[in-house]
């Protein structure tokens, strides 16, 4: 449920140099670095070309993340001042021209704002020879094992270098600082460094790991072969005893919903369900780590007789609007307008439609349903049942020690998440959370926490209004206001949103309603895989999408409750 591995959070925006600019030197090459904190630096390529008949076209690149060049939408000059767009990735740029660094300084936005500097020239490229492969190996930091796999690859764009770390859900970290020299490797990221020899068969380096939270040997030995992809034989695969169709839904202003409605075959009017996703930027299968445990679903319900709609979040994908910006009421407006979508339609019953949530997801369906008295039914698959902080709190309890942290090191992020949230107590905008939040951080802070960037990305994280709005809500009384049938399910071994924090909270609050069935089943975990751990580590590692006992599960108790005509299956 929640974003564990936070690499990825955004600098804070740089002043804006003035400064003029000729039409001319818009055309070109222009190039530029991305830094990400905690240390990660992506490059950027920028080609504008002006068109015979007026006017600016382009594309753009990241080398280290995509060979792909990325078309640019719109490009526009007005006097000293560049801006483009780039709908693909739901980005943008705007800066001035400064005449004494010959380069556009602004800021790139996607979702939030980044620096960017873009200078005359492509981006530069870098050489490693001798390093193309994947690389293995761990840490143990207070005796957790901590995988790292290191992929190399030397192509057209130069050496791209990204790192793994899969208890820690972290997967294709940008890693520019790998260099060579001799026989000697070296490369950093998020305070942390590494320096190893190669050795002469070029097979094995052998170095050392050195961090504020562990000191000590790395061995990383090359893969004789790459890695085959992971197998996920749940991922339905065609041909289907049913239709998908392609379908839109307006929402709110500037937001339209893309997305795939599965219809069983016949004329209906067939029950339907509105699935909806867990935190973070979800595309309509809840795509994660190559499983796809949306279209497992629906592929179940639409055999069953159940028409089920699964929509890419707003601003993800096929969808329009800024994710980044959006907080769990404008997810329940999205879903409330597929309701709607669903209820115009001639070949569903309007009288039998529900929605199925999943983690986060369970917070906005009880929102949903809590409203809007026509919706049928509910089921929450991982919905929290107590207020978020405190669902967050045993998270990072259960979870940290897997990813190496000590008991003390818990505690201490702990109180220092309790004082920045207590600081940002009503606080009337982001800008002001993030500046009560950066006090705190910077008061009470580790080093670590200080450094590298570490604090602006934790404050610009959790002064975010979808964080300050998580952490703060109570689902109990929202559940206590939701009349229809409900079904709440928790694997036993979840990590992430704890059966027996929430289940028993759930069963309380709903109390009053006559239809509720809450079920914790046996070993699954976050994801409802069958698990051994429930750690965040094995979600890759498990070919299992969804254990056939949440299916069958949450499959019969919405028969029920549908009374769909027909079974396909």
């Amino acid at each position: 449920m929640a974003r564990i591995f936070g690499w990825h959070a955004l600098l804070a925006i740089a002043a804006i140099a003035p400064g003029a600019a000729r039409a001319q030197q818009v055309a070109g090459d222009w190039h530029g670095t991305l830094s990400v904190p905690p240390g990660v630096a992506l490059r950027i390529g920028v080609t504008i070309t002006a068109a015979p008949g007026g006017g600016y076209s382009g594309v753009m690149q990241s080398p280290d993340q995509t060979p792909a060049p990325i078309p640019l939408d719109s490009v526009t000059v007005d006097g000293g001042t560049l801006g483009f767009a780039a709908a693909a990735i739901h980005g943008s740029y705007a800066g001035r021209w400064d005449e004494a660094r010959k380069a556009w300084v602004g800021e790139w936005r996607q979702g939030a704002a980044l620096p960017l500097v873009l200078t005359a020239g492509k981006p530069d490229t870098r050489v490693i020879t001798g390093l193309d492969g994947d690389w293995t190996g761990a840490i143990t930091p207070a005796g957790a094992t901590i995988r790292l796999i290191l992929h190399v690859t030397t192509d057209a764009r130069g050496t791209i270098v990204t790192l793994d770390s899969p208890d820690q859900l972290a997967y294709g970290v940008p890693l520019s600082t790998l260099a060579r020299t001799g026989q000697t490797v070296r490369f950093s990221l998020n305070g942390s460094s590494f320096t190893g020899t190669l050795a002469a068969d070029g097979q094995v380096i052998d170095g050392t790991w050195s961090g504020p939270d562990y000191k000590g040997a790395l061995v990383l030995t090359r893969r004789a072969t790459q890695a085959a992809a992971p197998r996920r034989p749940q991922t339905p695969l065609p041909p289907f005893p049913y239709r998908a169709e392609t379908v839109t839904v307006e929402s709110a202003p500037g937001v339209r919903l893309a997305g795939t409605l599965t219809l069983p075959a016949g004329k209906g009017p067939f029950p339907a369900v509105v699935l909806i996703t867990g935190s973070g930027a979800q595309d309509r299968d809840e795509t994660i780590l190559g499983h796809k445990p949306f279209a497992v679903i629906a592929d179940r319900l639409t055999r069953d007789g159940i028409a089920v709609l699964r929509m890419d979040d707003r601003g993800v994908a096929l969808s329009t609007g800024d994710f980044a910006a959006a907080t769990d009421d404008d997810f329940a407006r999205d879903v409330a307008a597929d309701v709607t979508f669903l209820r115009d339609r001639s070949d569903i019953d309007p009288k039998r439609i529900g929605l199925i949530g999943h983690s986060e997801g369970g917070v906005v369906a009880p929102k949903v349903a809590a409203r809007d008295p026509r919706i049928a039914f509910i089921v929450l698959l991982a919905g929290p049942g107590v207020p978020l902080s405190q669902v967050l709190a045993a998270q990072r309890a259960r979870l940290s020690p897997a990813m190496g942290q000590t008991p003390a090191q818990i505690r201490r992020d702990q109180r220092l998440i309790d004082h920045v949230m207590a600081a940002m107590r009503g606080s009337k905008d982001a800008a002001e959370a993030k500046a009560r939040a950066m006090k705190v951080i910077a008061a009470e802070g580790s080093a670590m926490v200080r450094a590298n960037g570490q604090a602006e990305m934790m404050a610009t994280a959790l002064s975010s209004g979808w964080m300050r709005d998580l952490l703060e809500y109570d689902p109990r009384p929202t559940l206590a206001a939701v009349t229809c049938p409900i079904l709440a399910l928790n694997g036993a071994r979840d990590g992430q949103v704890l059966p027996e924090q929430n289940l028993p909270a759930i069963r309380l609050a709903t109390k009053a309603n006559p239809d509720v069935t809450i079920v914790e089943l046996p070993g699954l975990n976050h994801l409802f895989q069958t698990a051994k751990t429930g750690t965040v580590g094995e979600y890759n590692d498990i070919e299992e999408t969804i254990a056939p006992l949440a299916l069958n599960t949450m499959a019969d108790w919405i028969g029920k409750h549908a009374k769909p005509a027909v079974t396909l299956r």
